[in-house]
């Protein structure tokens, strides 16, 4: 199991070199070429929602980014340190996974909750097996695509 792990800075310059880092790792794991755009743009969101979630909350920690390739499946999760809800988890199929129900958001924070609840739906509408989990020391979203076997690359 081949392991590469990211940090940067939450700074939204730096979400374009993780999606080049997600694909070139994916790409040599063995995803398929044509699957490589949604890698790309699911980590890119996933990332930006994170920045975005730093930023907001005035978090200086730089947001995480593994990339793992087992044996049939590339996965990819995406942390953040952003404080949700205990024991807060679900999967992507409902858009509104980290939301909070009992917040009451006004304002800015409307905004805020409805953009991270774009994200979510966009990230499920790229990847088919995602699950979103949020607790008192951060939220990760985790993704997996299957792969087609070892690469052949050096």
């Amino acid at each position: 199991m081949a392991t590469v792990e990211l940090r940067f800075s939450a700074q939204p310059e730096h979400v374009r070199t993780a999606r080049l880092v997600a694909a070139a790792v994916a790409r040599r794991a063995g995803v398929e070429e044509a699957v490589l755009d949604e890698v790309r743009l699911a980590v890119g969101e996933a990332c930006s929602r994170a920045v975005g979630l730093h930023r907001g909350n005035g978090l200086t920690a730089p947001v995480r980014v593994v990339l793992t390739e087992e044996e049939k499946v590339f996965s990819i999760e995406v942390g953040d340190e952003v404080p949700g809800p205990p024991g807060g988890t679900g999967t992507s199929s409902s858009a509104d996974a980290d939301a909070d129900p009992d917040s009451a958001a006004v304002g800015d924070a409307d905004v805020t909750d409805t953009e991270d609840e774009m994200s979510l739906a966009v990230i499920s509408g790229l990847v088919d097996d995602v699950e979103v989990t949020s607790g008192e020391s951060g939220g990760v979203i985790r993704m997996s695509w299957p792969t087609t076997g070892a690469s052949e690359l050096p």
